[in-house]
Parts: structure tokens; sequence; C-alpha cells
């Protein structure tokens, strides 16, 4: 991957039939906001890298969390990308958001 800043995003189908079913998709959730995904609709959650650094290791996490019966779709799109997104909310088109700011440490 290159340096420039990177969004991965996360859209996901998971069963929810059965109480156990609805456990696990909410830990499955949990998950992706404990390492830093943001959500933006229902099952689609989205993470900022500034370096554009996103690891293996956060696509395997992913996938070792997933639920039995779940599905799940990553992909990797340059802030550039996300920049030009589309949004409406109520027939109302919205900018997309803006990069997270990032916290710096002296």
């Amino acid at each position: 991957m290159s340096s420039d800043p990177m969004w991965c995003l996360v859209m996901f189908d998971l069963p929810t039939k059965t109480a156990s079913q609805k456990r696990e998709y909410s830990s499955f959730r949990n998950y992706l906001l404990d390492i830093g995904f943001s959500r933006v609709q229902y099952s689609v959650y989205v993470h900022y890298s500034p370096t554009g650094l996103i690891g293996t290791r956060l696509v395997k996490g992913i996938k070792a969390n997933l639920p039995p019966g779940g599905e799940v779709r990553i992909v990797h799109i340059s802030d550039r990308q996300w920049s030009k997104a589309f949004r409406f909310a109520n027939a109302i088109e919205e900018k997309p958001e803006e990069a997270p700011q990032q916290l710096m440490i002296f």
C-alpha cells in the first residue's frame, strides 16, 4: 500500500434470527468499534489510516472474529476517492465525512 491516506471500508451481513446470532452480531460490531472503526451505515463501518498502511493483521482480525454464516467484504479506498463520494440524507446531498483529526502527543 502507498503512504497516501486510505480508508478501509467493511461491509457485512450476519444472521440475526436467534438470540445467539444476535449476540454474535453485537460482538462482531463491538469488535470493529474497539479496533477503531466508525459506523457509516447499518453493517457498514470505516477506518481511516493517515499513513495509508492498512495491514493484513487488521484483515486477519476481522476474519477471525466473523461469526459462522456471516459474510464480509473489505474494500480499501483512497482519501481522494472517499472525498468524491456522493452522500444523501433524506434526498438532500451532504458532504462526505472529513478525515479525522490526528492526535498530537508532545
